[in-house]
């Protein structure tokens, strides 16, 4: 009786320790989320500002006759790009395995498809895949800055004018709500004129369309400087949006496991109740035998 008693007592120690370490790491998801969600709404107007500035070439200038456009791989070879986000730790539900699942569906209907991992669990899966892994960038789980959404847009940038790919696509977690997260994939480059005014529809555009601009020295040299500007406030805007959904999952993962936790607990801690009144009314029991016994 008193090793099931120690055995029980043990096991509940490790469940509060658990817990305890659950609900510290939900607390801690829960500021980095709301942390996350504030720098976003910080610097979304300048992004917005030069996809503005982008909209004017194309409306004032009517053609633009850019490489963003469209280029040949000097391969010869037609290739897809694929940013995939994932995170750099675990511990947060099905936050990697959707995009893991995403990415392979995705890559089954595309042409000699190249990886570009952001996460260290996401360089983890697919390093036994057998998809080429061109280039790997990871942060530490910390919040992702402007300078880091550079670095990836730069890079992205460069390779794609030199040849190395022709489209560039992103995946990574959308957050619709606190509740719900899914995959969400974004055609980077090359440029859709189409989907870049359907974009501009929805601020309200139409006062701010009939002004004419100066463009010096050339309306494609402003406009293919303003590009990676544009690349690097996609890429930002994803690494946050994914950053978000990683905490926003690792709170839902965290307080389940809490959740779980404090059953278990509950139910053990009932086990201990009776097995420590069973102990307790047996050595009654015995008492009493050996009084009556000494009785007689």
């Amino acid at each position: 009786m008193a090793n099931n008693l120690r055995d029980v007592r043990l096991r509940m120690r490790a469940i509060e320790q658990t817990l305890q370490v659950t609900k510290a790491m939900n607390l801690i998801s829960t500021a980095k989320l709301r942390k996350g969600r504030r720098t976003l709404e910080d610097v979304q107007p300048f992004f917005t500002r030069v996809q503005k500035s982008m909209y004017d070439i194309l409306n004032a200038a009517g053609h633009v006759r850019s490489d963003f456009f469209g280029r040949k791989a000097q391969s010869g070879a037609y290739h897809t790009a694929i940013v995939v986000i994932t995170s750099d730790k675990g511990l947060a539900g099905g936050y990697n395995a959707n995009i893991f699942r995403e990415v392979n569906e995705f890559c089954a209907t595309v042409k000699n498809p190249i990886l570009v991992l952001i996460g260290s669990i996401g360089y983890r899966y697919f390093i036994h895949s057998p998809y080429l892994i061109l280039e790997n960038f990871s942060f530490q789980s910390r919040l992702p800055q402007v300078d880091d959404a550079k670095q990836i847009a730069d890079y992205l940038v460069s390779q794609y004018l030199w040849g190395m790919f022709d489209e560039v696509h992103v995946v990574y977690t959308h957050m619709y709500s606190a509740l719900k997260l899914q995959p969400a994939m974004r055609n980077i480059l090359p440029l859709n004129k189409e989907k870049m005014r359907e974009e501009m529809d929805r601020f309200d555009y139409q006062e701010r369309a009939a002004l004419r601009f100066e463009y010096v020295p050339s309306v494609e040299s402003v406009f293919d400087a303003l590009v990676p500007l544009f690349i690097k406030g996609i890429v930002y805007g994803c690494l946050v949006e994914a950053y978000a959904s990683e905490q926003s999952a690792r709170m839902s993962a965290m307080s389940e496991a809490s959740k779980s936790a404090e059953e278990m607990l509950q139910t053990l801690q009932i086990r201990y109740n009776r097995a420590r009144q069973a102990g307790i009314t047996q050595e009654m029991s015995e008492i009493v035998g050996g009084s009556s016994a000494l009785q007689k």
